[in-house]
């Protein structure tokens, strides 16, 4: 199958199968994962919207109510430093380090290396870029060594849940999900309220300026920001849109798509109004790009 507009898939490029290795017990820094979530109560909410501003096809609506039990989850996505303890720990091999290459958004690429990778037909600001990984986010010559604390990318849902696994954490539910981003609000359209910069301030990473040909940068980025940029919201959840797309544990189609929630840096008004809280959209398992990434949950 092909992946959304909002990123490739895997399906766009190869055919490849890759086999991924169990991750070995866990370990005490394993352990210490899950001792810092955050604990909701759970309960009833109003889940999904009817919003004219969003995407029927994408199954956002209806609004209906649903009910949830307590269960915990991480108040940031999974940072490069937390994902690099667990490779250090298990030699977990990443599915886009198997496949050799990954894909990234075209204006962080140098020129001539964005030139001479191969774009993707439908979308060609994107760019399958050979060895593009968690480790070079950019592709050769590139490095997350000043990015620890930025969301781990180029995850797959597969290399995730390797991750959940060692972790003893798992992905959150859709429904849990949305209601940790909904941070305590009803129907709100952001976890904050309604408006996007109440005040004038910027609340989430995503693009400002023409897409795809100018990035302002207005919020402080134009790639990834460190996941506890700008404010939490009423449950104490960062980044729970803009920055990167956030898997979850749920099928989004019965023929092999995974759901994404959340949104990234790449969102805009003009191609990807997706940074709203009952925005979802998705991917197959075995899909990485520079703009995906995970949190956890128990």
């Amino acid at each position: 199958m092909s992946s959304s507009c909002c990123t490739p898939g895997h399906g766009d490029a190869t055919t490849v199968t890759v086999s991924l290795t169990p991750p070995p017990p866990r370990s005490a820094s394993a352990l210490r994962v899950a001792k810092q979530l955050l604990a909701l109560p759970g309960g009833r909410f109003l889940m999904g919207t009817d919003d004219p501003d969003g995407f029927p096809a994408d199954g956002e609506g209806p609004v209906r109510e649903t009910g949830i039990a307590p269960f915990r989850i991480a108040p940031t996505a999974v940072t490069n430093a937390q994902f690099a303890t667990f490779v250090k720990a298990t030699g977990h091999v990443t599915e886009a380090e198997h496949f050799g290459f990954s894909f990234v958004f075209a204006g962080l690429l140098p020129d001539e290396l964005a030139a001479s990778s191969q774009p993707v037909a439908a979308v060609p600001w994107w760019r399958a870029v050979p060895g593009a990984t968690w480790r070079h986010p950019e592709g050769p010559g590139s490095s997350f060594g000043t990015r620890q604390n930025h969301p781990v990318v180029h995850v797959s849902w597969n290399d995730a849940q390797a991750y959940c696994a060692w972790s003893g954490t798992r992905l959150p539910t859709e429904t849990e999900w949305e209601y940790a981003a909904r941070g305590g609000l009803e129907q709100q359209r952001y976890p904050w309220g309604d408006e996007l910069t109440p005040g004038g301030r910027h609340m989430c990473n995503i693009w400002q300026g023409e897409f795809p040909l100018h990035n302002t940068g207005e919020d402080g980025y134009v790639g990834t920001a460190p996941v506890t940029s700008y404010r939490p919201n009423g449950y104490g959840l960062y980044n729970v849109v803009g920055n990167v797309w956030e898997w979850c544990e749920d099928w989004f189609t019965p023929d092999g798509a995974r759901v994404m929630r959340g949104g990234s840096y790449l969102c805009h008004d003009s191609y990807c109004n997706r940074y709203r809280v009952a925005a979802r959209s998705s991917n197959t398992p075995d899909s990485s790009t520079g703009n995906i990434g995970f949190r956890v949950a128990t």
